[in-house]
């Protein structure tokens, strides 16, 4: 299966939220999963992805052609997608992926992660969507959708198909299972 992982690119969060999505991406590729995402080599994205190529796992990197920059890609993607646009980056990796699952991140991934539940929401896709909610990170981000979930702000049903994991292997099966891998 192609997991699409959103997250952040900064080197300066906690160090726990790196470690645990470096881990993650070690679990991806021990079971045989693909990292689809984009492309940055620091951050949730740069660690997913060392933890992927550590165990030899394939790597897809969609970013747009300004970040083609010195130390800004990871260098050992087996395939490069290059866009013209972040909008078409996102495109992208909706088109390859198979789940999807946001580490810890900012905006971005918040912009992300919304694109795809969206997508699923409105039935123009089937993955599963997942939150890797490492040392408790989107604790907050909860309790804000169950908010909106309460004053009716969305369909019943959406918030309960989002899975909800802190643990690697618990994602990954639920994932499995959730995509008919």
């Amino acid at each position: 299966m192609d997991i699409c992982l959103f997250g952040s690119a900064r080197d300066t969060v906690p160090a726990i939220y790196i470690t645990e999505t470096e881990k993650l991406g070690r679990a991806m590729a021990r079971r045989g999963h693909g990292l689809v995402f984009g492309g940055g080599a620091s951050g949730m994205m740069g660690a997913a992805a060392r933890g992927v190529h550590e165990l030899g796992g394939k790597i897809v990197t969609v970013a747009p052609d300004f970040f083609q920059r010195p130390g800004v890609l990871v260098p050992y993607a087996d395939e490069e997608i290059i866009t013209a646009t972040m909008s078409q980056r996102k495109q992208a990796m909706v088109a390859r992926a198979d789940a999807f699952i946001a580490a810890p991140g900012g905006v971005g991934t918040l912009d992300e992660l919304f694109e795809a539940v969206t997508l699923v929401s409105l039935d123009q896709h089937s993955a599963p969507v997942a939150l890797y909610n490492a040392a408790g990170f989107f604790d907050g981000l909860l309790a804000f959708l169950q908010k909106l979930r309460q004053e009716d702000f969305f369909l019943p049903g959406i918030l309960e198909s989002l899975g909800v994991f802190d643990e690697p292997d618990a994602l990954l099966d639920w994932l499995e299972q959730a995509a008919g891998s």
